[in-house]
């Protein structure tokens, strides 16, 4: 009982550890959208694209949110500069751009509002150049990410004027190295390559950001996957976003994992179903004694009632038994008292009577009086028949009781994994929609009887190599056998007495054989399975199953006299023994003769 309740104990500090809360890490964006460009015509979807994703960031639970619309150069190197303070001593910093961007020399520089460049000679005084906002985002800890939606289709190009005929301007972007490690920089199409702008609400690779980056503990190298499959699926393959930098083995997602919720009933449940296995009172007041309070407590009681319903029924029923059975017993004692009574009395008369018709009275009077007994001691034992019989159905009732009080027990434990599952499923009706990638409604499983668990089990220990003999649901000696095999190979420490769930979902998460294939004598192991060892010409398989060498024939004798050779035979139609008069003898199908 105490190893019982040191169990339960060390349930409880488990779930108070995993409970525990992970440390929340500090997030911040800064998110800027240049659509009113006073040189060049307007675009028509950074605003509302920058606008979606400040709202994305603000539903993520960034801690800060920056951001800037229609910047001039002088408000667009200011914000930058801010935001490389606040970003000193965050976790996850993320600066998202959407409008126009140039590429001059190989390198990569934003195009504010108020950006007129006339001539080429501008670039480095009227934008603000890749490697400037990567260095504002130095003092982040764990991931630093530059989102560019700016690879459109450069209309300076077309008017600017070059100071050196050898300077070249791209189209598009120019691919980029971060030599910051954790760092990340996503352009809307890749180097060279031009971004389509859009016909709808937003443009197709901030459509595509919506939808993927923010997805509770998905790693941003999948995120970003998912996003270049849809910018290329809606744009006809015509645009592919692009990913530059690297990142650590760890996961890395800009919004952490949502953790289960914990159910407080789940170690008294697991509890309560350990109890119904035994179905003792030991182990109910074991479980009480670990959970005094609750749906389970409450369930706990109950059977610890019908135990002593059916424990008081089977005292009544032993105490009946033994009442008959005295009673019986002391009907055959008088019985036998009166007998002796009316033979001493019947003696005692007979000795009076000398004529011949006293001996025959006396003889007609013992034969009734035998009569009499023979009747008076089947009745008795007629008596102790029924007495036995209602003491037979007294113990068939305090079975039958102890069989109830299991099933019920069972049935209540499914119950209550029926009750948990729904419970479940309303908690994950309060989670993302069910059309959200990467989410799946899980199934709530039929309840399963032990002769099911069992016979699951033992499929499935055959299947990864232990054997456990008949897949029939009864768990015998050599289904303990193979799962205690399967402890030993997979350094598990399964229960072998019981086929638990525990054990059939570990047996099953295996996907390859477990222990090893053990081939009879003669055979040898090929994969999965056993083949039949085969030796070489010349050579046979002996009784220790290895390949030996045939002994050679011995020498066949000259006969004295010359004989006419006879047709050959087939070796297997020769006779067993030689002309000449010596043994011989066949081997794999060959005649040897002395």
């Amino acid at each position: 009982m105490r190893r019982i309740l040191g169990g339960f104990i060390l349930m409880f500090g488990l779930t108070a550890l995993l409970g525990q809360p992970a440390l929340a890490e500090k997030r911040v964006a800064l998110v800027i959208g240049i659509s009113k460009y006073q040189s060049v015509p307007r675009l028509v979807n950074p605003a509302r694209d920058a606008d979606a994703m400040r709202a994305l960031f603000r539903q993520a639970g960034f801690d800060v949110i920056e951001s800037g619309r229609d910047l001039g150069i002088s408000d667009l190197r200011r914000s930058i500069r801010q935001f490389s303070d606040i970003s000193r001593d965050a976790d996850i910093s993320v600066v998202y751009y959407a409008g126009h961007g140039i590429e001059v020399d190989g390198t990569n520089y934003l195009v504010p509002a108020d950006a007129k460049l006339v001539s080429d000679f501008d670039v480095e005084d009227e934008t603000l150049s890749l490697d400037r906002v990567l260095r504002a985002l130095d003092g982040a800890k764990r991931l630093k990410l530059v989102i560019l939606d700016a690879c459109r289709d450069n209309p300076f190009a077309k008017t600017m004027k070059r100071s050196v005929s050898t300077r070249s301007i791209g189209r598009g972007l120019a691919k980029i190295e971060p030599s910051m490690s954790d760092t990340l920089v996503a352009f809307a199409a890749k180097a060279g390559a031009v971004a389509n702008d859009g016909d709808g609400e937003n443009s197709p690779f901030a459509s595509a950001l919506v939808k993927y980056i923010a997805e509770p503990g998905l790693d941003l190298r999948l995120a970003f996957g998912r996003v270049r499959d849809d910018v290329l699926k809606s744009t006809a393959y015509r645009q592919e976003p692009f990913v530059y930098g690297s990142l650590g083995g760890e996961t890395v997602s800009l919004v952490p994992q949502k953790s289960k919720p914990v159910d407080p009933e789940a170690a008294a449940r697991t509890d309560y179903e350990l109890a119904a296995q035994i179905g003792t009172r030991q182990a109910w007041d074991s479980f009480l004694a670990a959970h005094g309070s609750g749906l389970y407590a409450d369930l706990a009681r109950a059977q610890t009632s019908k135990l002593i319903a059916a424990e008081q029924m089977r005292t009544r029923a032993d105490d009946a038994r033994r009442d008959a059975e005295a009673q019986a017993a002391r009907k055959a004692e008088d019985f036998r008292n009166q007998l002796e009574e009316q033979a001493a009395r019947q003696t005692s008369d007979a000795k009076q009577k000398i004529s011949e018709q006293a001996r025959k009275e006396l003889d007609e009077a013992r034969r009734q009086v035998a009569e009499h007994a023979k009747k008076q001691l089947e009745e008795a034992k007629r008596q102790v028949e029924i007495a036995r019989q209602d003491a037979e159905a007294a113990r068939r009732q305090v079975e039958e009781a102890k069989r109830q009080a299991v099933a019920d027990a069972q049935k209540l434990v499914e119950q209550a994994k029926r009750e948990a599952a729904l419970e479940r499923d309303k908690i994950a009706a309060l989670s993302p929609p069910a059309n959200a990638p990467g989410t799946a409604v899980v199934p709530t499983a039929p309840p399963m009887d032990q002769a099911d668990i069992a016979r699951l089990l033992q499929a499935h220990l055959k299947r990864v190599g232990c054997d456990p003999g008949n897949v029939d649901g009864s768990w015998n000696d050599a289904s303990k056998g193979a799962l205690e095999q399967f402890n030993k190979n997979a350094q598990a420490k399964l229960n072998v007495q019981v086929a638990s769930l525990d054990a059939l979902d570990q047996v099953r998460s295996k996907t390859e054989r477990v222990c090893p294939l053990a081939c009879k004598k003669g055979q040898r192991a090929d994969g999965d399975r056993c083949i039949q060892i085969g030796c070489d010409s010349g050579s046979f398989l002996n009784s220790s199953g290895a390949c030996e060498k045939k002994p050679e024939a011995a020498a066949r004798p000259q006969s004295a006299t010359r004989r006419e050779p006879a047709a050959r035979e087939p070796a297997a139609r020769r006779p067993a023994s030689g002309g000449g008069g010596g043994k011989c003898f066949t081997f794999s199908g060959k005649t040897y003769c002395e």
